[in-house]
């Protein structure tokens, strides 16, 4: 999949900005033309991403924020700084995530389960909300949430993850039917195995054979992201190896 030009002259904030998809989906869509939004939680990874997405195209946003921290004061800030120093928001992009490892329910320390929660859903509720107003400004916009395959973390062992994973998307096509009328397009990304820090808490590396390079995935969220995701809107894009 080629992404072109999709993303000429927008603005798009992605989460999660130094993690596996995160960094490869932020460095595609500055290949596609946008002016993106860098937001993460830890500031020399974030540091590095800036380098490589400013390599591919206009520079960057830096902006350190830790979603487990933040308040809802924090999101309604960086929603107009952003307005204030860019202009526009035309795309979010949820790529950040908190998963520890597999534990069972019964042994799941709550404050664990609560920030899990926290960070997977409700974090991600608070961030697109105070975003929702600027992204209205925009002729066409996209709200974005990479959300884990059900069928695989609705199994035992996935605890606050797994729930909001489940929670997200059911928050998809809600939103979808609230905004069915307005410039905003509500999708969700389910991508394929992917080798990141996430699912290596899960899974061995030397024997999951499934997973590929998140870059692989990078170009899907541009899609979702331009105006060609229309044909997505208001579902869940589930990306199968060969799709």
């Amino acid at each position: 999949m080629e992404s072109s030009r999709l993303l000429d002259g927008r603005v798009v904030l992605v989460t999660g900005a130094h993690g596996g998809l995160g960094a490869a989906a932020s460095a595609a869509c500055a290949r596609a033309g946008a002016t993106v939004v860098l937001l993460g939680r830890k500031v020399a990874r974030l540091n590095r991403v800036y380098d490589a997405v400013a390599a591919e195209g206009t520079e960057p946003l830096l902006y350190p924020l830790d979603l487990e921290g933040a308040s809802v004061d924090d999101y309604a800030e960086l929603a107009s700084r952003i307005e204030a120093e860019l202009g526009r928001l035309n795309g979010v992009l949820h790529c950040a995530a908190e998963f520890r490892g597999l534990t069972p329910l019964l042994h799941t320390d709550p404050a664990a389960f609560a920030r899990a929660i926290h960070v997977n859903l409700t974090a991600r509720w608070w961030l697109s909300q105070a975003c929702l107003p600027l992204l209205m400004k925009s002729p066409d916009a996209a709200l974005v949430f990479v959300v884990d395959a059900l069928e695989r973390v609705g199994g035992a062992y996935w605890g606050g993850y797994g729930v909001a994973q489940h929670a997200l998307a059911g928050l998809v096509g809600m939103l979808h039917a609230e905004l069915a009328n307005s410039p905003i397009r509500v999708s969700g990304l389910e991508p394929g195995p992917m080798r990141t820090a996430l699912r290596s808490r899960a899974f061995v590396d030397e024997h999951d054979r499934r997973a590929r390079d998140a870059a692989e995935y990078a170009e899907h969220c541009v899609r979702l992201l331009s105006p060609a995701g229309v044909e997505h809107r208001g579902t869940i894009w589930q990306i199968r190896h060969g799709a």
